[in-house]
């Protein structure tokens, strides 16, 4: 068992997104009589996957949907994975569209402003 700065030193977590995940039903401690969280060393895997998913840009409600089963099974065999990261992919396809629209606004609107300062 492991109190909750050294799963955060272990993981590289700060305290506060690891009380977070707890708030949001991603991790559980064990509370001792005297209030400290303790935490199985599967935490730190727990936390890893979160990490991960976090950094596919998945939100924590989404990880939680799914985190369950994908810790106990391979996460193929987790239908719930799939239509999410298919969500997701679309989600930062329409962002990129957005994005290149406002890079082509700004290139377009630099361009203007060069022309009356040179002019």
């Amino acid at each position: 068992m492991m109190k909750i700065g050294q799963l955060s030193r272990e993981t590289g977590v700060s305290i506060r997104s690891l009380r977070y995940y707890e708030q949001k039903g991603l991790i559980t401690p064990i509370r001792q009589t005297n209030g400290y969280r303790e935490y199985s060393p599967l935490t730190v895997q727990t936390v890893e996957t979160i990490k991960l998913y976090l950094n596919m840009g998945l939100s924590t409600e989404q990880i939680a949907s799914f985190l369950t089963c994908v810790l106990q099974n391979k996460e193929a065999f987790c239908s719930q994975v799939m239509p999410i990261y298919r969500r997701k992919l679309e989600e930062i396809e329409r962002q990129i569209v957005e994005l290149n629209q406002m890079k082509a606004n700004l290139i377009d609107r630099i361009g203007s402003l060069q022309e009356e300062i040179t002019s």
